[in-house]
């Protein structure tokens, strides 16, 4: 998992009680014929032998349960096993290289955003322009910066039921920011709806009706 990703899950407006699964640890018996405990020092060295971490599949930790095209459906495990799920695409530059993260999710019915996004980019980017974003050949819409942390910026974006229609029926979108150390620059990241329609509407079967 990348850091981006660690700071998106941080972000994203899930409250979940995760637990710290520990594990016993096989640590060179002593001299005694008797190991350590986990995160005790080792006899006669004065150095700790650690302790297991959380485990791989335990609560707190992700996995994409289903793949559309440009999108994952990545889920995050949770103690009683509901186990929420966001739309999610990793944005690259024109080398291939990792910028950004775009994750959606669907709104429940009768609220103003149909949909919304948590979107996490490079602590270098320029804070005041925020983000912007156009789909297609739509004007582009800009949305503030909510919060940084150190893997990096973050901004929590709402779409109306027009501009979801509009992914469903467009062929990509655009998401522009300012880099700090060039304010004059701007960085444009192409985010792919391949797949988008299929997987948004995957998404909405979890979200209350009422």
């Amino acid at each position: 998992m990348t850091s981006l990703t660690k700071s998106l899950l941080l972000a994203l407006s899930l409250t979940l009680p995760v637990g710290n699964a520990a594990f016993a640890q096989t640590a060179p018996a002593d001299a005694g014929g008797s190991a350590p405990a986990a995160g005790e020092a080792a006899p006669g060295s004065g150095l700790s032998m650690g302790s297991a971490t959380q485990a791989p599949d335990g609560p707190g930790t992700t996995y994409v349960e289903a793949t559309f095209d440009s999108w994952e459906k990545r889920c995050i495990r949770t103690v009683d096993g509901s186990n929420p799920c966001q739309l999610y695409q990793l944005l690259k530059d024109d080398q291939g290289g990792p910028v950004a993260e775009f994750s959606m999710f669907a709104m429940p019915p009768g609220q103003q955003a149909a949909a919304g996004a948590t979107i996490v980019v490079p602590l270098q980017t320029l804070l005041a322009p925020g983000i912007t974003i156009a789909i297609d050949t739509n004007p582009a819409r800009r949305y503030p910066m909510t919060f940084c942390a150190p893997p990096g910026c973050v901004a929590r974006v709402g779409f109306t039921q027009a501009e979801v229609d509009a992914m469903k029926n467009g062929k990509s979108a655009s998401l522009t920011i300012v880099p700090a150390m060039a304010p004059d620059q701007k960085i444009t990241l192409n985010v792919s709806l391949k797949g988008f329609t299929a997987g948004f509407e995957e998404m909405k079967k979890s979200v209350p009706q009422q």
